[in-house]
C-alpha cells in the first residue's frame, strides 16, 4: 500500500476531524469511551493478568473504533448491537489477536531493554535487609522510563496502523507493521504536532485542576468535573484515529466525468 506524506498540519486536521466526527454522533463516542474506560479500570482490579489481556486487546478495541468512526463518517447511525459486528467477519478476529499478542511482545522486550541496563542502579535503592529507599528508587527509575518511552514510540509506529491494515484489507501482520512504520515516517512531523497537541490538552486539564484546588473547590467536586471531562477528550482522541488512517492510506477516487 501506497502511504501518503501529508503536511505538518495535518495533525491538527486529525484532531479538528476527530472533533467533527465525535460532533456526529456524541452519544455513541462517549458510550465507546466510557466502555474503554471501564475496561481498563477492570484490568488493574486483576493483577497482572488484567494488564496482559487488555494489551492483546487493544488493536481490537482499536479496530472496532476505527469501524464506528467509519460508519458515522458514511451517516451511518451506531446503535449498541452494531458494535462487535466488524469482528464476525471472516478471519477478523484471529488476525487481531495475533497482531495483539506481538504488541504484547514488543512491549515487554521494549520493557525488558530498557531495564536491564539499570539493574545495578535499581538495586541499589535496596538494602540488605530488603528495605526500599523510595527517593533512591524514584531517581533510579528515570533511566529505564525515558529508555522505555523511546522504544515505545518506534512500537506505537509499527502498530498505529496495524489494526486497520490488518482488519480492513487483510494484510499479513509483519507487512501490515512495515507499512505502519513508514506510514509515520513519512508522517512524522504531522505526528508529532498531532502528539503535542494532545499533550497540550491533557496538560491544560492538568493545569485546571490545579488552579481549581487553589481557588479552594473540593478534591470531590473536581474529580465530579473531571470524570466527565476526561471522558469527552478520550472519546474525542478515539475518533481522531480514523482521519490520521484515511488521509495516509485512503486515496480518493477520481470523480466521475460528467460527460459520460
Amino acid at each position: 500500500m501506497q502511504a501518503a506524506i501529508l503536511p505538518f498540519s495535518a495533525g491538527w486536521f486529525w484532531i479538528r476531524h476527530g472533533f467533527e466526527l465525535f460532533r456526529r454522533q456524541p452519544l455513541a463516542m462517549f458510550f465507546w469511551s466510557v466502555v474503554t474506560s471501564f475496561l481498563i479500570m477492570l484490568s488493574y482490579a486483576i493483577p497482572l493478568l488484567g494488564q496482559i489481556v487488555l494489551i492483546v486487546m487493544t488493536p481490537m478495541l482499536t479496530f472496532l473504533t476505527l469501524c464506528a468512526c467509519r460508519n458515522i463518517d458514511k451517516g451511518i447511525r451506531m446503535l449498541p448491537g452494531m458494535w462487535l459486528l466488524p469482528l464476525r467477519e471472516p478471519g477478523v478476529k484471529s488476525r487481531l489477536i495475533k497482531l495483539g499478542s506481538a504488541y504484547f511482545v514488543a512491549s515487554m522486550a521494549a520493557a525488558i531493554i530498557a531495564t536491564v541496563p539499570f539493574l545495578d542502579t535499581l538495586m541499589a535503592a535496596m538494602d540488605t535487609q530488603g528495605q526500599i529507599d523510595y527517593a533512591a528508587l524514584t531517581l533510579a527509575m528515570r533511566g529505564p522510563l525515558v529508555s522505555f518511552g523511546i522504544l515505545y514510540v518506534v512500537i506505537s509506529a509499527l502498530f498505529w496502523h496495524a489494526p486497520a491494515l490488518i482488519g480492513w484489507h487483510e494484510i499479513r501482520l509483519t507487512q501490515a507493521l512495515f507499512f505502519s512504520m513508514i506510514a509515520c515516517w513519512r508522517n512524522k512531523w504531522a505526528f508529532l504536532l498531532y502528539a503535542l497537541s494532545w499533550a497540550g490538552v491533557f496538560f491544560g486539564l492538568d493545569a485546571a485542576s490545579g488552579l481549581l484546588i487553589q481557588m479552594g473547590i473540593s478534591a470531590t467536586a473536581i474529580q465530579w468535573l473531571l470524570t466527565p471531562a476526561n471522558i469527552f477528550i478520550a472519546a474525542v482522541l478515539y475518533c481522531s484515529f480514523y482521519p490520521a488512517y484515511m488521509t495516509i492510506f485512503e486515496t480518493p477516487q477520481p470523480a466521475a466525468d460528467p460527460a459520460n
